[in-house]
């Protein structure tokens, strides 16, 4: 059953393709409107499937609110995800405060979908690219130089205000203008936009269209819809795009030359200057590094003795690519306030909050790794040059 585009809400799309009949619902993240539209579309055309834009794991954080309780943070810290949580953390209170000051639970579209698929006895998609997947591809592609600006910009939006700016909400709100802000983006990081949007695109074009039944709704950002109307007609293959990216031997290499480099700049200034210079340098090392790794777990308000571990592990773990100062730092941390089950069940609060994420025992642990790691390697980074410096 089908009815005319006349009907519809204005941020529906409908594409006739072959046998089938898809309506793309074009929403914003922290819309009423979105939510409305989403129920409109579905009561007006009845459909056999209805698509949504997340993942397998993204959808059960949705319907296992509980999951926070099953976190294993030392699992985080030893796998190297801290960074990635802290990541999803910063980004899911950024749409938590908009949330609120809207009066709509973020992804409240996506939650519609769902429950109206369970209203209505239609299949259920889940036509997005896994999120871990998506997210190593962005970052696997980049350079190093935009991986360190990515960092600083993904820090710098714990320092977000507690309020957002009326104008971002506003832009937010608006189709074109979401648009707006995605094209912004690109423009500043255009490896990113491929892997994060225009995959995503492919991907979803190729969900949509195999979806089952005659007649398709499917429940997508607003910036995807334009790409999905240019690829839906296509035959995409998703084999390249759902692969993790290689594993290049360059990353190795300058892992293990650095340490390298160290090690002959303390045997260079050894052979120049003698015994006094070589235990110059070696408390330049143990300084820098280890001052460094330590304001990084004070900025986090770590315990002491965490404090004290940044700063005794720094200066060996910089020149040991396979451990870092913060996984050290970090493990001390948990080992000494270990978080409990509250603690985890009351993240989606803490993370509303710039005061919350330092309060919180496990937001504040990813905190103490990432901001230990900056440290060390800054001083790292530092010391090694002034020792070139001495040396040559």
């Amino acid at each position: 059953m089908t009815t005319s585009n006349e009907q519809l809400p204005e941020s529906v799309t409908n594409i006739k393709l072959d046998n089938k009949d898809i309506y793309l619902v074009g929403t914003a993240h922290v819309s009423k409107q979105s939510v409305v539209d989403v129920q409109t579309t579905v009561a007006m055309v009845h459909p056999d499937s209805i698509c949504i834009e997340l993942c397998e794991s993204r959808y059960k954080s949705i319907i296992q609110r509980e999951s926070w309780k099953k976190l294993d943070i030392f699992k985080v810290i030893k796998e190297k995800k801290a960074l990635f949580l802290l990541t999803q953390l910063i980004m899911t209170s950024f749409y938590r405060k908009l949330g609120q000051q809207l009066g709509i639970e973020p992804g409240a579209e996506m939650i519609e979908g769902i429950k109206q698929s369970e209203k209505t006895g239609a299949n259920l998609v889940l036509a997005d690219r896994n999120i871990e997947i998506t997210l190593k591809r962005v970052w696997g592609y980049l350079n190093f130089w935009n991986k360190m600006k990515m960092m600083t910009q993904i820090l710098a939006g714990l320092l977000f205000s507690e309020k957002i700016d009326d104008d971002l909400i506003e832009q937010l709100k608006k189709q074109d203008q979401l648009e707006t802000v995605l094209e912004t983006f690109t423009k500043e990081f255009p490896e990113v936009k491929k892997r994060l949007i225009d995959e995503r695109d492919v991907y979803l074009s190729e969900k949509i269209k195999n979806a089952p039944g005659n007649i398709v709704v499917a429940v997508v950002g607003a910036g995807h819809v334009p790409g999905i109307q240019t690829h839906i007609r296509n035959e995409n293959s998703l084999d390249a795009i759902t692969q993790l990216p290689p594993k290049s031997i360059v990353p190795e290499i300058i892992k293990w030359s650095i340490p390298a480099i160290i090690v002959a700049l303390f045997v260079i200034g050894f052979f120049k200057g003698g015994m006094e210079q070589s235990i110059e340098s070696v408390y330049i090392w143990v300084l820098v590094t280890g001052i460094l790794s330590a304001l990084g777990a004070a900025a986090a308000f770590a315990h002491p003795l965490t404090i004290l571990s940044a700063f005794l592990a720094a200066p060996i773990t910089t020149l040991h690519p396979l451990i870092a100062a913060g996984w050290v730092a970090g493990l001390v941390q948990v080992w000494i306030k270990k978080p409990t089950v509250e603690d985890f069940e009351d993240i989606p609060n803490a993370i509303t909050s710039v005061k919350g994420f330092w309060k919180n025992p496990v937001s504040r642990v990813l905190l103490i790794v990432v901001f230990c790691n900056l440290g060390s390697s800054t001083g790292a980074f530092i010391s090694g040059s002034w020792l070139a410096a001495r040396a040559f």
